[in-house]
């Protein structure tokens, strides 16, 4: 599922932030947050859950608000949209939930939910139009003519995820969120799914913001991934490089956790000590210091700023970033 990477960006995120205001105090979801993703490339987005990474994709697609910051989307800046261009922007970009069961309607069929969309953007312009439109994405997607009168509970967990891809596909977008888009799937529908989007992104050139906690689909889907830990992003390479030489101790410890396919491989098993810190109250200086083997005064001080550490773009948010062993 490569891409070039070497495109214009299509979306550029400078200081974006999403703070929720909560009973104890101020959740600081997203906290600061700077990335791009290149035309026709697939972003890796990856961290433990709480992260703030589901939350990242909303607030890039507008479905939740932005507390402060930025967002470009060919260069103009989606939060200051009004409502006509609010509404062009959606046709734009589009969503593809984690469970998706719980995404669709279940009293409406296959071929409603797949029309929704299509109806509520007033995309076609005859009955006739739109039940073709309909057909054609379900082939697109692989969902079987004989299934357009069924209904979400009477289809299993691959068939309703290829439902939610030809929503996102109905109004031809350029850019597509993909939140856990195969978590909640069995391994085999895992990676007909994956190789489904593989497939439209080689055929139409989509841009993909693809969410996971799962570093071995994170790297056979993207052609980058940023790490983010705690509202904020640590690091940022090409999938080949992250995998080589991890900049950041936090990507270092995902990354020794993570499988070996090859048989005698081995890593060493970096485990980390106590848990994320609230994002409540984050900590001064860097947000993994309480957790990182490497920590010095300066790390409780000093907030690290994302900066180069290697070839093509990679980035870290690390004080010894390039120092340390990987």
């Amino acid at each position: 599922m490569s891409g070039n990477g070497t495109n214009r960006p299509i979306l550029e995120v400078n200081g974006l932030r999403k703070y929720f205001n909560v009973k104890s105090g101020v959740l600081h979801a997203v906290d600061g947050v700077d990335l791009h993703i290149g035309k026709g490339e697939t972003l890796g987005l990856v961290g433990e859950s709480g992260c703030g990474k589901s939350t990242l994709g909303r607030v890039v697609i507008g479905l939740v608000d932005a507390t402060e910051g930025e967002i470009l989307f060919d260069g103009r800046n989606t939060l200051a949209f009004d409502k006509r261009e609010k509404a062009a922007f959606r046709r734009r970009a589009q969503i593809v939930f984690q469970d998706p069961y719980s995404s669709l309607n279940p009293r409406m069929s296959v071929s409603q939910l797949i029309a929704e969309p299509l109806d509520i953007n007033r995309a076609c312009a005859s009955r006739r139009e739109m039940d073709k439109k309909v057909a054609e994405l379900m082939d697109t997607v692989g969902i079987a003519g004989r299934l357009a009168g069924a209904y979400p509970h009477e289809l299993d967990g691959g068939r309703r995820q290829r439902v939610g891809v030809a929503r996102a596909l109905a109004l031809d977008p350029e850019f597509i969120v993909l939140d856990e888009p195969v978590s909640a799937l069995d391994v085999c529908i895992q990676a007909q799914i994956l190789n489904l989007l593989g497939e439209l992104k080689r055929r139409d050139g989509y841009t993909y913001l693809f969410i996971s906690h799962d570093l071995s689909v994170v790297k056979y889907v993207s052609d980058r991934i940023a790490v983010m830990y705690l509202g904020k992003i640590v690091e940022t390479a090409d999938r080949l490089d992250l995998f080589k030489t991890p900049q950041h101790p936090y990507t270092q410890a995902l990354l020794s956790a993570a499988p070996i396919a090859k048989r005698g491989a081995a890593r060493e098993r970096i485990v980390l000590e106590g848990d994320v810190p609230s994002p409540i109250s984050p900590p001064p200086g860097c947000r993994f210091q309480g957790r990182c083997r490497y920590r010095k005064d300066v790390c409780r001080s000093e907030t690290p700023e994302l900066r180069p550490v290697g070839a093509n773009g990679h980035a870290a948010a690390c004080h010894f970033a390039g120092e340390l062993g990987a």
